[in-house]
């Protein structure tokens, strides 16, 4: 049985990169089809095997999908590194810190520079397509310090939804974990991944963050893993993360 994919799926699929990183190869015509540049829009059709039935090449070599198990896991991204497997200006990358993992895993969402906590990084690109669309439901839980007091009246604004510079954000949950003279601790829960959302709403409201750490990703909690360092996804935790609860 064959069916036509778009082209970027079938790349994610063969376990290469994230359907967005296909979609910029592609459009840098790092992709061709037959030995013609692709273009975003393209199609391949696809056998029982999970191949395309032509040759799909990503600067010069073949792509296809190999009978292998998925390797998926958890890193505890530390500040001061970017959220991508290279780095145009040359800075710190989590590619340095997986570089021991045993398969080319690449992030599902994004940490900023700044932030530091739990990024799942996998080579299944179903499972980072599900992860990353808007539609996703399982929430994120971060805490963020504050260096300020906070006051009751900007923490109702934080439970509320949101509109900033004309973009419109969900309500989150936010609760105070500790509250000082002049620093706050928060443990917010977004249940969706816009850029820089929890720092755009605190700063909308003149609350610095001095610090910004994602602790777990729904029952998926960092725990006790050392900055810097990974650990492996169990199928349980996979299964979850995939909604087959």
């Amino acid at each position: 049985m064959t069916q036509l994919i778009r082209l970027q799926k079938y790349i994610a699929d063969c376990g290469l990169m994230s359907r967005r990183a296909a979609e910029e190869e592609i459009a840098h015509g790092s992709v061709t089809v037959d030995g013609i540049v692709a273009h975003l829009g393209d199609k391949v059709e696809v056998g029982g095997s999970g191949n395309a039935l032509c040759d799909v090449k990503l600067r010069g070599t073949l792509v296809e999908r190999k009978a292998q198990r998925h390797t998926t896991i958890m890193l505890n991204k530390p500040r001061g590194y970017v959220t991508t497997l290279s780095d145009e200006k040359g800075r710190a990358c989590v590619a340095e810190l997986v570089a021991d993992v045993g398969a080319r895993v690449y992030p599902c969402g994004r940490l900023d520079y700044e932030s530091e906590g739990l990024l799942i990084l996998t080579d299944d690109g179903e499972l980072c397509n599900l992860l990353t669309h808007p539609r996703h439901k399982i929430p994120k839980i971060y805490h963020v310090k504050l260096g300020a007091a906070i006051t009751t009246a900007q923490l109702d604004t934080l439970n509320r939804p949101m509109e900033i510079e004309g973009e419109r954000y969900k309500a989150a949950r936010a609760e105070i974990v500790t509250l000082k003279k002049n620093e706050t601790v928060l443990r917010m829960t977004l249940h969706e991944g816009r850029n820089r959302q929890i720092r755009k709403m605190c700063e909308s409201l003149n609350l610095p963050i001095t610090a910004l750490k994602r602790v777990a990703i729904g029952e998926l909690e960092l725990g006790d893993l050392r900055i810097g360092k990974w650990r492996r996804l169990t199928p349980a935790q996979i299964s979850y993360l995939k909604g087959k609860r």
